[in-house]
């Protein structure tokens, strides 16, 4: 049994929903933020990084940092940007990214199915970055970005979702990077009960991004749990700000990886390293995309190659063992570039997909040597791998579109 609630979003009036709506606040640097926000004084960067509105010299962890998120969302509320729905309820949200859609039900998951791992994780998190969002959270007294859930195939959510976007939207827009947005409301009390009792239907709902948003919204609502003598179980900071997405309509891109440098090794050398440790070596003319699982690009050299894993490295027993990225960590980043911890050697960097692949051969020539296109990982792979209570190797998944930050806020 699964538990999603329907809330009152805090959420802007409609002349700001496209200003307002922003990238996640972990897919961009201070300074990229301060770009971005230029000229959008709505924007919500100013409360998801707040720290683009204080001088640059402080801090990122500064407690200024998360007051002035407060006050600026305060601020937008004052002035009427953002506006207080009344009635819980569930939205719905639709992202279409080159030709294709996806649409999940907005909802607040239960912090207790989090513990209980009915919500199902497949990655680590850092206490840094958990601590982060713990203090903005906590001093905000809203959660301002939903975490990216997904369940498995459920013929009654799917049919509620097409019915009640076919109304008239709250929001739509279409923003700079081309990817349009697309909000609704439930459309009445009896949609909702629906919805409600279709999720507890459920045995799980799987993390498909937004691990440390999770995480740290769930120690937001602990804290505020062991400070209210009277706490019954149905306040707001009990559960957290959710998309939930059908498995079957989302999209792993490719998560690649460069190398800053091959330990000594020579390109020729490097070469014969791999195919001795990993798997064939053969040269191809042009960008090679790697075309199925156990396969991988390596442009080395100013040069593109294909490598066909060997078979008896694929047999692995544990699904997270099984995947490209384990593979490749553990017979040739660790033993050949003794690259032991991916998450912190300054020597690897990560690529999302959404960056193609010439972005590699760019890379190669200004800061790095080598890189690597691998073939993406799968939904029903995570979903396996979260059903066997396992952790994905670093940088296994990279999800586009994001969701944005700002259109929908669940105030605790």
């Amino acid at each position: 049994m699964i538990t999603v609630k329907p809330f009152s979003a805090l959420r802007p009036s409609a002349q700001y929903a496209k200003e307002c709506a922003a990238l996640p606040y972990d897919v961009m640097s201070s300074e990229e933020a301060r770009k971005m926000a230029a000229g959008k004084p709505y924007s919500f960067l100013h409360i998801d990084k707040a720290e683009i509105d204080l001088d640059p010299s402080i801090e990122l962890y500064d407690e200024r940092v998360y007051q002035k998120a407060a006050e600026n969302l305060k601020t937008f509320e004052e002035i009427g940007v953002y506006t207080q729905d009344h009635v819980k309820k569930y939205y719905f949200y639709r992202q279409v990214m080159d030709g294709r859609a996806q649409t999940g039900i907005v909802g607040c998951a239960s912090i207790d199915d989090y513990i209980q791992n009915k919500i199902k994780k497949h990655e680590l998190t850092r206490a840094d970055k958990e601590l982060d969002r713990i203090r903005h959270v906590d001093t905000c007294a809203a959660q301002t970005g939903p975490i990216f859930l997904v369940y498995r195939e459920n013929e009654t959510l799917d049919r509620i979702i097409k019915e009640e976007t076919a109304h008239e939207p709250l929001y739509d827009f279409v923003a700079e990077d081309g990817i349009s947005h697309t909000v609704w409301e439930s459309s009445s009390r009896e949609i909702d009960e629906k919805i409600e009792r279709a999720f507890e239907e459920l045995d799980s709902l799987y993390i498909a991004d937004g691990h440390h948003r999770a995480a740290s919204a769930v120690k937001a609502g602990l804290k505020r749990r062991e400070q209210n003598p009277a706490h019954k179980g149905n306040e707001d900071y009990n559960f957290f700000l959710s998309v939930i997405f059908p498995a079957n309509t989302l999209k792993i891109l490719d998560y690649n990886r460069v190398l800053r440098d091959l330990n000594g090794l020579s390109p020729s050398t490097f070469l014969k390293t791999v195919e001795a440790k990993l798997g064939t070596v053969t040269p191809v003319e042009g960008i090679y995309r790697p075309k199925a699982k156990h396969e991988a690009g390596f442009f080395v050299g100013g040069k593109w190659y294909c490598i066909k894993f060997k078979d008896e490295l694929c047999k692995a027993s544990s699904p997270a063992e099984n995947l490209d990225p384990a593979i490749l960590q553990k017979y040739l980043l660790a033993p050949v570039l003794g690259i032991e911890d991916p998450r912190t050697d300054k020597r690897i960097d990560f690529v999302g997909g959404i960056r193609g692949l010439g972005y590699l051969e760019r890379r190669c020539s200004e800061d790095a040597v080598a890189a690597i296109a691998m073939y993406p990982v799968s939904m029903e792979e995570l979903m396996s791998i979260a059903d066997a209570g396992e952790i994905m190797p670093p940088k296994s998944t990279w999800f586009e579109p994001k969701l944005r930050s700002g259109l929908l806020i669940h105030k605790i």
